[in-house]
């Protein structure tokens, strides 16, 4: 039998190229999107991680996703956090998302630069209210001094630094007040504790028990992390869902279509294979290994495929956040393959059921 569906496979060449690139486009539609939905999660967790903080306070209206968000606290309540026993650092932060997604960190220099210092590789701190501070993938082929557009306003670079802390641009957070009308304002405050984990939970308590305080949120670092799954992610479940269901689609009709004619130009061989004796299960057999081996190559083709296609993402766009996840890469073997047979097993069954003699006299 194996020799038998190998020839078939081999006889019409272009078919079954045409059926392993439909199976590996299906699994490189499943393994792209989760790349870089599952990527933009990761490189917020651990750009958040980076950030130095142990805990931090924002108002109850603001959702997981800082940012997303106005910024709607006082920027006073530092003042009073400051004062609460066990915080060593608080830094108030105005977090703003451009259109393009990408996140503006309005900060205090010195605070924020308490809760984990920054690694400078060139320049140095805000040396006026139109200074930023960027990375070193923002900060590739720039240098000190160089202008950079951000909220429609010219800023010159004042320094360049290690990537991770956050952000990839900050700029003062008087400026960006001024800039988008949230001026005293602040996002969410970060508090950097002595001896984390050990007073956590006491300053917690502390925070919300202090007078106009209760209406805040207080976190700590690995909770809020902990929190940040795929179904916090507005839309991803959607949007992942609807990418699977298209290249299932996809993948079923192109197997369907293709063992289905395969079929109707065998009819003679499969009129020959059961005058011999085959039987049913043995037609449909041929069938259904016919296309696992489509699926298998396509399959193997699309898995290389999608890391090829992250490898060169990572090299042209570095802050992308590709990143192929590897319990998705098993649920897409498995969507590929079950689509795959469910695709060729109508054709299977209306082979298996073709009568010999008819079969042999079809022309």
């Amino acid at each position: 039998m194996n020799k038998l569906v190998v020839g078939n496979l081999v006889h019409r060449p272009l078919r079954s190229l045409i059926s392993c690139l439909a199976i590996a486009i299906e699994v490189i539609m499943i393994l792209s999107i989760t790349a870089i939905l599952m990527g933009k999660l990761n490189g917020f967790k651990d750009r958040t991680n980076g950030i130095g903080m142990d805990m931090f306070v924002r108002p109850s209206t603001t959702n997981n996703f800082i940012g997303m968000s106005p910024a709607g606290a006082s920027i006073k309540v530092a003042e009073v956090l400051s004062q609460i026993p066990h915080i060593k650092v608080v830094a108030p932060v105005n977090i703003q998302i451009t259109t393009s997604l990408d996140n503006i960190y309005g900060i205090d220099f010195k605070t924020y630069d308490g809760l984990l210092p920054f690694v400078f590789l060139s320049g140095g701190p805000f040396q006026g209210p139109n200074d930023v501070i960027v990375d070193d993938y923002i900060g590739a082929g720039k240098k000190v001094g160089d202008t950079l557009q951000i909220l429609n306003h010219p800023f010159r670079i004042s320094g360049i630094v290690q990537h991770g802390k956050g952000g990839r641009k900050f700029i003062p957070i008087d400026t960006m007040g001024t800039l988008t009308g949230t001026e005293g304002k602040a996002t969410a405050f970060y508090l950097k504790t002595e001896a984390p984990p050990k007073y956590e939970e006491e300053v917690r308590k502390s925070i919300l028990a202090t007078s106009g305080m209760s209406q805040y949120n207080v976190i700590t670092t690995d909770e809020y992390l902990s929190s940040m799954t795929p179904s916090a992610l507005p839309g991803f479940n959607i949007g992942l869902r609807v990418v699977i269901g298209i290249a299932v689609v996809i993948g079923f009709l192109v197997i369907f279509q293709s063992m289905y004619t395969a079929v109707m130009e065998r009819t003679r061989e499969i009129g020959i294979l059961k005058s011999m004796g085959a039987s049913r299960s043995y037609i449909v057999g041929i069938v259904l290994r016919e296309t696992g081996v489509l699926a298998t190559v396509g399959i193997l083709v699309g898995i290389l495929a999608s890391f090829a296609l992250s490898a060169a993402l990572e090299a042209r766009f570095p802050t992308l956040d590709f990143v192929i996840n590897v319990p998705y890469v098993w649920k897409s073997v498995l969507i590929a393959f079950v689509g795959a047979i469910l695709g060729a097993l109508y054709p299977a069954l209306k082979a298996a059921s073709k009568d010999p003699i008819d079969a042999l006299s079809y022309e």
